[in-house]
């Protein structure tokens, strides 16, 4: 029923929204002010990343950093990191040690204003510290804030003093302790379960953060210690060489296209620069960014100096050596880098980072003195060693003619598909919806899963396209032979996109794409080089959530008339178990009779093993792998692209000691190997 107000009944109404709107009044005593440490718990995401577990971590890095610009100012030798029961952290330095006397300010205790104030600390005066990592003077703070519990001891003048806080509050005043000998800091804290999703701390992820910090900071010891269980667990990290040890690591076993690391160190307008470098043998670009310590994974002004010189130095050596004639083009920025393993650190007084947890450096400084350093350093070792020059320079000629010819075969495809109206391959059964956010793209292996799958399937949003046999390993084959597999070829038409330079996330068709393979050795293999594919080619489809993999069910379970799918050994246990608890009631109540001596409790359940899709009938396949609401999917994420890019590295090039060395390493953890 719809009603009809009055001229003089809606005036009525106005006039009391009109009163209503004068009660809400927005006034200065509306404003509400943070004081001290609210502001870090109330958006902890602005100080520290995330509440996540790269969050949770930053607050270690924090408190390190203190002890690493105690090493960098030369009064720290031995940093230690605990990792002890009830989600604690323990931080442990032989440095100065943090003031306790009263600071002329706050008229608290320098330890307190420390702790307990947001920008407070000596790296803003200039004098206790020329570089330092935490200059937002944030840091030790924000994990106070953010912690449930927290005490630090500090050892200075032969006596020891300790305070605790929670929760960003002084819990106990500054008090003596008795005497020590030397000086130092100790930091204990337990983060806030109220903040963290999680408060379970990663050993591996300490331990690959403490080793860099140990190379960036040559002759100082960091050990890290693991109390959480018995026996108890420790590492040291202790380099010499720092950053051309660092590029050794980093190398792994793959072989170097020349015979010695260019290390370089030195210093303009007050930055100073150390750059390390070395090319391999069937390796992916692979570059690091320390500003005074601080990894920064998006780059920033050093990275773009260092490239910068970098592709300038090696065409000025390649033309004045006759590498490149007059009327070839240049090497490109890409041509350059191609195989390269490079360390970049600076150590800056005063430097910007882009957000608190330091991902970007932005100052322009940076960039000028790096290229001046690298640029002149880097072209005295080219003169000096001709024949690393030479092997590096054929190198990136190799990855010049390679991009012409990727190129060219690149252009090819696409005025192929142009000419041929950009039509969709003909083993394609495409949906009927063409919005990308309902699409989904099933990839399959072989015709007779395709043939499942498509009789399975819902048509109005969900494709299929079956690949034949194992796809051409991208690791191992430049993108003009990549462009020429017919599979491959098939999959780039019906994701959209295009591939390498012409790469379009906009034009995806489907915002699921679904790797469905067989739970068996060949299955994981074509899983394996698909998203080998998809990491090389198509990584924003990773970063943007859009690719799946499939778990289709490894066993059918089948009891009289009851039918379950067991995705795992440990489910077919716990079925089976089920069923045989339900067999022992009904023969208890007097409803089956007992099985006669000696045959199994588990007679009469048929376990069927899946060894292939095909197996499958279409509503099978449906049943358990393709409806949305019964299917299980693995969304596939890159935690650490870097390390990912390693590994691919690793087990999919042509170098086969890296692989062997790698699998000896980690034989021991394999878990769910399908023999």
């Amino acid at each position: 029923m719809i009603s009809k107000k009055t001229p003089k009944e809606t005036q009525k109404k106005s006039g009391q929204k009109g009163k209503e709107k004068e009660k809400e009044s927005y006034t200065a005593k509306d404003i509400y002010v943070l004081k001290g440490l609210e502001p870090v718990r109330k958006r902890p995401g602005m100080y520290i990343g995330s509440t996540g577990q790269d969050g949770l971590h930053h607050l270690i890095w924090e408190c390190v950093d203190n002890s690493l610009d105690e090493a960098i100012a030369g009064y720290c030798r031995n940093i230690e990191v605990y990792l002890l029961p009830g989600n604690r952290i323990k931080t442990v330095d032989d440095g100065r040690g943090i003031p306790v006397d009263k600071h002329p300010q706050t008229k608290k205790s320098a330890l307190e204003t420390v702790m307990t104030t947001l920008h407070a600390g000596a790296k803003f005066g200039g004098k206790a510290y020329q570089v330092a990592g935490g200059l937002h003077g944030v840091g030790v703070s924000v994990v106070c804030a953010l912690s449930k519990y927290m005490r630090v001891e500090v050892c200075r003048g032969k006596v020891k003093y300790s305070q605790e806080y929670s929760r960003g509050e002084v819990k106990t005043k500054l008090k003596k302790e008795g005497s020590c000998s030397g000086t130092g800091t100790t930091i204990i804290f337990e983060p806030d379960p109220e903040i963290f999703k999680s408060v379970e701390f990663s050993l591996k992820k300490i331990l690959k953060h403490l080793r860099q910090q140990a190379y960036l900071t040559p002759k100082t010891n960091i050990t890290v210690y693991d109390e959480r269980s018995q026996p108890s667990f420790s590492y040291s990290f202790y380099f010499e060489g720092g950053l051309k040890s660092y590029i050794k690591y980093l190398l792994g076993g793959a072989k170097p296209r020349h015979q010695n690391t260019f290390y370089v160190k030195g210093e303009r307008d007050g930055v100073l620069v150390e750059v390390a470098l070395q090319y391999a043998k069937e390796m992916e670009c692979f570059e690091q960014g320390f500003a005074n310590n601080i990894f920064t994974g998006e780059g920033g002004m050093h990275i773009t100096g260092f490239r910068m010189a970098l592709t300038r130095t090696l065409n000025d050596y390649a033309r004045k050596n006759g590498y490149l004639k007059e009327k070839d083009e240049n090497l490109s920025g890409n041509d350059v880098r191609e195989g390269l393993v490079a360390v970049i650190s600076v150590k800056i007084k005063e430097p910007q980072f882009e957000g608190q947890t330091k991902a970007r450096l932005g100052n322009p400084e940076a960039k000028v003195a790096v290229d001046a350093v690298f640029s002149d350093g880097f072209s005295r070792f080219l003169d000096k060693n001709p024949q690393d020059a030479k092997s590096i320079i054929e190198s990136c000629l190799l990855s010049a003619r390679a991009r012409k010819a990727a190129k060219a075969a690149r252009t090819t495809v696409l005025r192929k598909g142009i000419l041929e109206g950009l039509s969709l391959p003909g083993k394609l059964a495409d949906c009927s919806s063409k919005k990308p956010e309902e699409s989904e793209l099933y990839i399959v292996e072989g015709d007779s899963a395709g043939g499942s799958g498509k009789m399975g399937r819902d048509r109005r949003f969900q494709a299929i396209l079956p690949l034949k046999g194992k796809i051409l390993n991208v690791e191992r084959a430049r993108l003009d032979r990549i462009l020429s597999s017919q599979e491959i070829k098939a999959l780039i038409i019906a994701l959209g996109t295009a591939i390498s330079q012409d790469f379009d996330i906009k034009k995806l068709r489907y915002h699921r794409i679904i790797i469905m393979t067989d739970a068996d050795v060949d299955g994981a293999h074509i899983r394996t080089l698909l998203l080998t594919l998809f990491f090389r080619y198509f990584k924003e489809v990773i970063e943007r959530g859009y690719l799946y993999i499939a778990q289709p069910p490894l066993y059918k379970i089948q009891f009289g008339k009851r039918v379950e799918y067991a995705y795992t050994e440990a489910d077919k246990e716990e079925i089976v178990s089920s069923i045989v608890a339900q067999r022992k009631t009904r023969k208890t109540n007097g409803q089956e009779p007992s099985s006669p001596e000696g045959k199994e409790k588990t007679q009469q359940i048929s376990i069927q093993r899946y060894k292939g899709l095909g197996e499958m009938n279409p509503q099978e396949l449906w049943e358990t792998t393709m409806n949305p609401e019964n299917r299980i999917l693995l969304k596939v994420t890159i935690e650490d692209a870097q390390e990912a890019d390693h590994i691919f590295d690793i087990l999919m090039g042509k170098e086969v000691f890296p692989r062997k060395k790698f699998i000896q390493a980690h034989a021991k953890k394999v878990k769910n190997l399908d023999i």
